[in-house]
């Protein structure tokens, strides 16, 4: 395993849409372990592929319970309700905002051995889930941004 380069707003990549996953690949399987480990080293709960400049969909997400969840080709299939809270993002350091998603998501995808998935989230794994997809598609939480917040505001572990 191997932590990647996360990639910095401002760069083209992050604004393309990624292409699905057409077969899991032992590359593919690397990408999830590679990511998970970028993932851990940066302190953050999710990661796009595109994050590390690979034009996949595939995410991964870490809940606050610890349970992973590794998505190839996640999609959303239900929302419920809506929340505005904090958001930051890996490759904007530094930014916080308050956002409005959805109060609760389920998404279908992929797991590491192909077998279709489904996941429901609430609260921050809704947020995380919704952050995530929104990467695959070149959207930043700062497009979805209500209000940025002073750094005062926000309870960062540095």
């Amino acid at each position: 395993m191997a932590v990647l380069n996360i990639v910095k707003e401002g760069d083209p990549i992050l604004r393309k849409t990624s292409r699905p996953v057409e077969e899991i690949t032992p590359r593919i399987l690397t990408l999830l372990d590679d990511m998970v480990e970028t993932m851990h080293a940066a302190k953050g709960c999710g990661l796009a592929a595109v994050q590390v400049g690979v034009l996949r969909r595939v995410v991964v997400i870490e809940d606050e319970d610890g349970t992973l969840y590794e998505l190839i080709n996640p999609r959303i299939v239900a929302r419920a309700g809506t929340q505005e809270e904090s958001e930051g993002c890996l490759s904007i350091p530094g930014v916080y905002g308050i956002t409005r998603r959805p109060r609760a998501v389920t998404v279908r995808a992929l797991d590491r051995h192909g077998n279709e998935v489904e996941y429901t989230g609430k609260g921050l794994l809704a947020r995380a889930f919704c952050h995530e997809l929104d990467h695959l598609d070149g959207t930043l939480f700062i497009d979805k941004m209500l209000r940025r917040l002073g750094r005062d505001e926000v309870e960062v572990d540095e």
